[in-house]
């Protein structure tokens, strides 16, 4: 049987080291990453995860710190596999926790309306949040339209409809003067 040899390009140059490999991540790409890596390697092993306390806290404080501080770049290394999951989980819940644009505030802005208009405790609070969220730009469910309707006419037929139009404001015109002129004559009779 014959060996196939596949063409090698030469005087492309390698990465030093496997960190130089990796395209740039945002934090909040890296951290899926990592939890997608501790997941695997939990459901391989077959040891589930089990979150304490302590990292619940540990895992809410680095959120709150990425929400004020969307350029921060934390060293996840540092941080335990449980609280690094109870983190992606909060993430992938509400969709958007790590804001980096307004896009992504907006999308936040809309998964808490929905959260609200589903688990609200009253009528109200879900109402005013069900018009909030009607009044979200691309929902729009609110918004007035109007219609605009272009006709293209011909010179020709602009003048047809001004000249109808003015003979009957003429005749109009005629009508109230003529019946005005009744009405002097009868008062002036009586």
């Amino acid at each position: 049987m014959a060996s196939l040899i596949p063409f090698i390009e030469e005087n492309i140059p390698l990465p030093t080291n496997a960190l130089d490999a990796f395209p740039p991540l945002t934090a909040s790409e890296e951290l899926t990453m990592r939890a997608n890596v501790i997941k695997l390697m939990s459901d391989l092993t077959g040891e589930p995860l089990s979150v304490n306390q302590d990292n619940i806290d540990e895992a809410k404080t680095l959120a709150k710190e990425m929400i004020e501080n969307p350029r921060l770049r934390p060293n996840y290394a540092k941080y335990p596999n449980e609280t690094l999951a109870f983190l992606a989980g909060m993430v992938a819940q509400m969709n958007v926790s790590i804001v980096e644009d307004l896009a992504d505030f907006k999308l936040y802005v809309v998964n808490k309306l929905v959260q609200e208009v589903e688990t609200g405790r009253d009528a109200k609070s879900r109402l005013t949040a069900l018009r909030s969220l009607g009044e979200v730009d691309g929902v729009d469910a609110f918004k007035r339209r109007s219609e605009l309707t272009i006709k293209m006419q011909s010179i020709e037929e602009v003048e047809k409809e001004l000249l109808a139009t003015l003979e009957s404001i003429e005749t109009k015109a005629i009508d109230v003067e003529a019946r005005e002129f009744v009405s002097q004559a009868n008062a002036n009779n009586e």
